[in-house]
């Protein structure tokens, strides 16, 4: 069953708002998933990353009942294209010894994220040339 675009935004948009709760008001719990010792410089990129992804969130949120276009395209482009590469990113780190596999949890979500995102762009261009 395809997801449309207006599920999978929203969904990202609340996914993300969590994310930027948990960076924002406890970034420990996903620093000990993936057995990252907490420092000065892991609280300030956290910090940073809970901006990010409240901004990501907010702008997902809002264009949720957005018709096919090409400012639709470029959001899930990028998103697709940010969540696949960090997804290999975060085997890579695991593969190195820099994470621990609590990564996993975060590479499978992108995965799952980046493929969505593609599925939803062919079935709304599918629907909107029919």
């Amino acid at each position: 069953m395809p997801l449309s675009f207006r599920t999978l935004a929203t969904a990202t948009a609340l996914l993300c708002l969590a994310l930027a709760l948990i960076w924002g008001l406890h970034p420990q719990l996903l620093l000990d998933m993936w057995r990252i010792d907490s420092t000065d410089a892991t609280g300030l990129l956290s910090r940073r990353n809970a901006a990010l992804f409240l901004a990501i969130g907010i702008m997902f949120y809002r264009a949720r009942q957005a018709p096919p276009s090409n400012t639709r395209r470029a959001m899930t482009l990028g998103f697709t294209t940010g969540c696949l590469v960090l997804a290999v990113l975060g085997v890579i780190e695991w593969i190195n010894g820099n994470a621990g596999p609590g990564i996993f949890l975060a590479v499978a979500t992108e995965t799952v994220l980046g493929l969505a995102f593609i599925q939803a762009h062919r079935s709304s261009v599918t629907q909107h040339q029919a």
